[in-house]
């Protein structure tokens, strides 16, 4: 529900009677009340903590905290407030699923997560289909397709379409394949976001890191069209030791493009970047992250090493990954597969992921020293 008061929206988070959160936005900034029994609960606050204060990615008559979560007020975003509480019972929900719907792709980046299988895999639509339906029962709120390149995925369109308004769908793209035509389809078929991948606001380095020239042309087109188009678009770095220096660079552009929200993810030392120490975010670097994030103006900034130092490592917990073989893991970056999904069901696999040692630690498991680092898809 949404009400106006002056110049503030008024937004109602949740209305029960152990939980009433409201949230309204003045001044371009998101305050946040909650009271009730369950309020008080860690998880809760912690949550409700991360979006007081921030930015919001748009407001209007919805209110969409981030392109990571499902606006405000939607069937979606009940069913997160629900997993939000029930986690803080000790009852785990996969919030966020992402699909990798297949490894063709024109790129070759340095840091890719996806295994380098040689065999060009992609899932059957109707096992995409299968695996949407799994996942909206054991209560996912946000769908993300990923590849490879998902705008090589011809059926995409299709998949977006299928999911119901039990959770919203957002995409990865490099900008390759990403045309104005495709940018209509998605928004007709309901895609909530875009997230457009750069990691340089330099255009030949980007290319270098990308292994393709003319990508960072492409990710510069496709956020054109995805704005043309309607859809919120988030900008998505992954942040090295060799561009961490270009964090105010990677704001402005994201500002002049017109971009609903920054994301900055720290890279993982998995996949092809398996071993590759030397670019991992040092303490310093971590630091200067958290110092600029914390000073910024519009847009939002949306830090995932901040996200884990305060909530908690989020694979296992309520993030789930599938890969274009069907295996299943608690993440992107996490080289350990807790089954498969096309040989069983998603729950029992959940289920079994249970098991997943990391959960809710604040830091990625891949930056610790251990067995982990040493895991093979």
């Amino acid at each position: 529900m949404r009400s106006t008061s002056g110049d503030h929206l008024n937004y109602t988070l949740c209305d029960t009677p152990i939980l009433k959160a409201t949230a309204s936005v003045d001044s371009g900034r998101i305050r946040v009340r909650a009271d009730g029994l369950l309020s008080r609960l860690p998880a809760i606050s912690s949550t409700l903590s991360m979006i007081d204060g921030n930015i919001p990615a748009f407001a209007g008559e919805s209110l969409y905290i981030s392109t990571w979560l499902p606006p405000v007020p939607s069937r979606a975003f009940d069913r997160f407030v629900r997993s939000q509480v029930l986690a803080s019972l000790g009852r785990r929900t996969p919030d966020q699923i992402t699909i990798s719907v297949t490894e063709e792709c024109p790129n070759r980046c340095k840091h890719c997560a996806l295994p380098d299988t040689g065999e060009h895999l992609s899932l059957e639509p109707e096992d995409v289909q299968r695996i949407i339906d799994q996942a909206l029962d054991l209560g996912s709120t946000l769908i993300i397709f990923d590849g490879g390149e998902p705008c090589m995925y011809r059926e995409l369109p299709e998949l977006v379409s299928y999911v119901d308004d039990r959770a919203v769908t957002t995409m990865f793209t490099s900008g390759a394949g990403f045309t104005d035509g495709l940018a209509k389809q998605l928004r007709d078929a309901g895609l909530q976001a875009v997230n457009v991948s750069l990691d340089s606001p330099l255009e030949e380095e980007h290319d270098a890191i990308r292994g393709r020239k003319g990508v960072y042309r492409d990710a510069m087109n496709a956020i054109k069209h995805a704005l043309s188009a309607g859809l919120l678009v988030d900008l998505y770095v992954v942040l090295r030791h060799d561009n961490i220096m270009h964090l105010q660079s990677f704001h402005e552009l994201a500002r002049k493009m017109g971009v609903h929200e920054l994301t900055f993810f720290e890279v993982v030392p998995t996949g092809r970047c398996a071993g590759s120490e030397d670019i991992m975010l040092d303490d310093s670097d971590l630091s200067a992250l958290e110092m600029f994030v914390s000073n910024a103006p519009p847009p939002r900034i949306f830090s995932v090493p901040a996200a884990l130092k305060r909530l908690g490592c989020f694979a296992g917990r309520s993030w789930m990954h599938v890969t274009p073989s069907g295996d299943v893991y608690p993440c992107a970056c996490y080289p350990k597969s807790y089954g498969n999904g096309l040989r069983e069901s998603l729950s029992r696999i959940w289920k079994r992921m249970s098991d997943f040692p990391y959960k809710g630690i604040n830091r990625c498991p891949m930056r610790l020293k251990g067995p982990s680092k040493n895991l093979n898809r």
